[in-house]
């Protein structure tokens, strides 16, 4: 990188600081500081679903798989495309009329405290996840760019998030993720694709070069794409940094139309990142470590200037889904675990103040198994098996079938989530294995505890839940 490539990388990272402090200006209240005060409009809000959603793991793991498997790459973003528009028609109309903020606080209303704490602490698990995969992708960036070792690398990415996070919550969060999502559609539909393309001499060209099952959609395999379903297709409908966000919209029509445009967005995203690939493919084909092809064929063809800004939307998809994830974690713990059984006469400056510890705490132990397992894609698959087996069961099946039970939904989650960790264990962390038997797993407990157990009177409305066996 040249002085003005950078200049823009070191420009952008301070206008995110900058944007961090005002953020504690416009958190006033425990409402602004974890839902932005519910204000945001529709394009605004696409912006933060979509940024939310195209993380680091997204812009480099997509690459990756066209580096390695062709177009069928698209297969991954894909899926969380699908999962977020899924949220926005079949979900949003059961969920808009709830006063909450996490999907454990909903949780809780329906079926009681047990299953919110127990809900909360899976979903923690699986947000905490989510942010290592990002500090490891930036981590790998500025281990390109500048030749540091990996390790430090990590502690500078997340050492930035963490900075705006903590200051602004998620006002901060909105106002970057706003920047960040304009930066990146920039930097990679505008730039990085077409480069690209024009590098390898056309699209044409692109397809002549590359091996015949790259340009197979289902190169990938079968069994990969079903994986994918599995864990981002059912994983984004009950994730809670998706959630958080989504709750940020003034309206219900807001949260619905937004979520079907960002699902869209994110499959156009996935293809063109498939390409990008692909091209990284034709002109770099002895490229050591395909997880760095992004960064390594934008250093190849990007002029000056262009070359920072790229960088800077790749920087920007880690770190709009790291700051996203890390505050839904410490949301879960402040909202659903400390305010419910440690600390229940919490004020609103006392929910902001431990949020922010709370969150700084987080930081530091993402860094700590960021630099444990190392590798994006497996530390994302984790993630949403872990999400995705244990709370999707319950939550779906709580809001269509009224007649589940408190204990029901409980004991479904604990069920499930042991056997996904005995299986991660038995056929190791790359396996879908754990997520399928955490699924059958949550049914099986869920359906025979309800039935049975006597009918009980139940009645859903808005944010009133009443249930004659509400624990």
């Amino acid at each position: 990188m040249n002085i003005l490539d950078t200049f823009v990388l070191l420009l952008y990272f301070g206008m995110l600081m900058v944007v961090g402090i005002i953020g504690i200006k416009k958190a006033k209240s425990e409402k602004d500081f974890l839902l932005a005060g519910s204000r945001l409009g529709y394009f605004s809000h696409v912006g933060c679903l979509a940024a939310v959603i195209i993380g680091g793991a997204a812009t480099m793991g997509t690459t990756t798989l066209g580096y390695d498997f062709g177009i069928s790459g698209f297969w991954f973003v894909s899926m969380m495309g699908l999962g977020i528009a899924a949220l926005g028609l079949f979900v949003v109309n059961k969920i808009g009329g709830y006063e909450v903020f996490t999907i454990s606080q909903l949780l809780g209303k329906r079926f009681g405290e047990g299953t919110q704490l127990i809900s909360a602490i899976v979903t923690a698990i699986y947000t905490l996840m989510v942010v290592v995969t990002q500090v490891i992708g930036m981590g790998n960036v500025i281990h390109v760019l500048l030749g540091w070792s990996v390790i430090p690398s990590m502690f500078i990415g997340g050492g930035i998030v963490l900075f705006y996070t903590i200051l602004g919550g998620m006002w901060s969060i909105t106002l970057t993720d706003i920047i960040q999502f304009v930066v990146m559609t920039i930097g990679v539909f505008f730039i990085m694709f077409p480069y690209s393309v024009d590098s390898v001499g056309g699209l044409t060209a692109l397809f002549n070069s590359i091996p015949e099952g790259h340009t197979n959609l289902t190169n990938i395999g079968w069994d990969r794409i079903f994986q994918y379903f599995l864990l981002y297709f059912f994983g984004l409908i009950v994730s809670q940094d998706i959630w958080q966000r989504v709750f940020t919209a003034r309206n219900q029509k807001v949260m619905k139309s937004s979520a079907i445009s960002a699902g869209l967005y994110s499959v156009f995203y996935a293809l063109a990142l498939s390409m990008v690939g692909m091209c990284a493919f034709v002109l770099l084909p002895n490229l050591g470590e395909s997880q760095s092809a992004f960064t390594s064929l934008a250093l190849e063809i990007l002029p000056p200037g262009l070359l920072g800004l790229v960088l800077a939307s790749v920087c920007s998809a880690l770190m709009s889904n790291a700051s996203g994830a890390i505050f839904a974690s410490a949301t879960l713990i402040t909202n659903d675990i400390i305010k419910v059984y440690a600390k229940k006469d919490m004020t609103e400056k006392d929910v902001i103040k431990t949020s922010r510890i709370v969150t700084l705490g987080l930081g530091v132990l993402s860094i700590i198994f960021s630099i444990w397992i190392q590798n994006i894609l497996v530390a994302l698959d984790m993630a949403y098996a872990i999400l995705s087996g244990a709370i999707f069961v319950p939550l779906v099946v709580g809001l269509y079938w009224k007649r589940v039970t408190s204990q029901a939904a409980f004991y479904s989650i604990i069920a499930s989530s042991i056997v996904i960790f005995i299986t991660f264990i038995i056929y190791g962390i790359t396996s879908t294995l754990p997520i399928i038997y955490g699924l059958i797993t949550g049914i099986i407990v869920i359906v025979s505890l309800t039935l049975l157990s006597p009918p009980a009177s139940i009645q859903l409305s808005g944010s009133d839940v009443k249930t004659s066996n509400h624990k």
